[in-house]
């Protein structure tokens, strides 16, 4: 399966991670292959939840880009 996810720079300097088809599925790190580990650990766990209480896994978000003047 595979879902997209955000990663961001902090104030602080930290990398934190979302993944937007998972609503509350956040994880963070001091680098973005560290916060893209630890998300990718956070989506596994959420998804063992789902299935633990028979709950359906969210459809991925599709994206557009669109392109506009500045």
């Amino acid at each position: 399966m595979k879902l997209r996810i955000i990663i961001e720079q902090d104030e602080d300097g930290r990398f934190v991670a979302t993944c937007p088809t998972l609503p509350g599925c956040i994880s963070q790190g001091d680098t973005r292959d560290e916060a893209r580990a630890n998300i990718t650990d956070a989506i596994s766990g959420y998804l063992e939840s789902l299935r633990k209480h028979n709950e359906p896994i969210p459809p991925a978000i599709t994206e557009e880009i669109v392109e506009v003047e500045a």
